[in-house]
């Protein structure tokens, strides 16, 4: 007869108590805590306070006077009246708002549409399309910006040559900046040139991940090119597209260098969106209340465009954040 012999378990009675034994499951617990807090603070520290100053001195009259003098001059919600009354304002804020769903329109439309073309091209092809994808991607913004200048050129502005050639000839000197809505509509082109490869590059990733699998048995039962798509490419896509959907918004609705490096906002404020109004009223009137002010309308703006699909994201069960 074998006897057995059970550990107890320790601080029960009969054993000993080891001294510091409790306190180590904590220890570890908290431990994932201590190595992420350095990280966290650092964080709240580089956009929290950022943030919180630009809160503060919207509520503060600071024009170069006070800055240079060191004054504090606390008026409460006069910045955000003034901006509020003035009709000028609502009127950017449409046509920002306008501006954005276009170029994310267009810009998640080309990229579906590259993404879909290098899943099905052989493979010299699509690798000259991921380079040409990449160059353009990697090109300065001001200098595509320069060169969409010289292409859209009034006199020597290869498109309108292009076109005459065509025989287009009502072209032939057109200028493309001579309203705010042409300015706008080639600053979106060039935006949505510039966006297009990132979110085709990530789309092509996700469906490098649809298993092939799925795509011989939809062959094999006889699926067209559209019932494969929406059967079996469309539900593995959806997560991602709506993902960098929202990441496009965020990217263009704050878009500002393209918009000022190509005609400053004009001609007469037709193309100011709410960054270049910003720096007019920050940088370049010196009223950093009135531009903080703006900065916050700005994002409470983008907080009320994107609630919706928002809320679209997070009730959706395939994305997970």
């Amino acid at each position: 007869m074998t006897a057995t012999h059970t550990r107890p378990a320790p601080g029960t009675a009969g054993s000993p108590v080891v001294p510091g034994a409790r306190r180590r499951p904590r220890v570890r617990e908290a431990m994932p805590y201590l190595l992420l807090a350095p990280a966290v603070l650092a964080l709240i520290t580089l956009l929290g306070w950022p943030a919180v100053n630009v809160v503060v001195t919207s509520f503060r009259k600071l024009d170069l006077g006070e800055l240079t003098r060191g004054e504090f001059t606390w008026i409460g919600f006069g910045n955000y009246a003034q901006i509020l009354s003035n009709p000028e304002f609502w009127t950017v804020t449409v046509r920002t708002v306008v501006f954005t769903a276009c170029i994310v329109a267009a810009t998640v439309v080309g990229a579906l549409l590259l993404a879909l073309l290098m899943k099905h091209v052989p493979a010299v092809p699509r690798v000259v399309l991921q380079v040409s994808l990449l160059l353009a991607w990697a090109v300065p913004q001001l200098a595509a910006t320069t060169v969409f200048q010289w292409i859209f050129d009034q006199q020597y502005g290869i498109l309108n040559k292009t076109l005459v050639l065509l025989g287009f000839d009502s072209f032939a000197g057109n200028s493309w900046f001579a309203s705010g809505t042409s300015t706008l509509a080639v600053v979106g082109i060039l935006i949505v040139w510039q966006a297009v490869p990132f979110v085709a590059m990530t789309l092509y990733a996700a469906l490098l991940g649809v298993p092939n699998d799925l795509y011989e048995s939809a062959g094999i039962d006889g699926a067209g090119g559209w019932q494969t798509f929406t059967s079996i490419t469309w539900p593995h896509l959806k997560p991602v597209l709506m993902i960098v959907t929202f990441l496009s918004i965020l990217w263009d609705f704050k878009v500002f260098s393209q918009v000022w490096a190509m005609r400053e906002g004009g001609p007469d404020g037709g193309s100011t969106t709410l960054p270049v109004m910003q720096y007019l009223e920050g940088i370049a009137g010196k009223h950093f209340g009135v531009a903080a002010a703006v900065s916050v309308l700005m994002v409470l703006v983008l907080v009320v465009v994107c609630a919706q699909y928002l809320r679209l994201l997070l009730r959706s069960q395939e994305v997970e954040l």
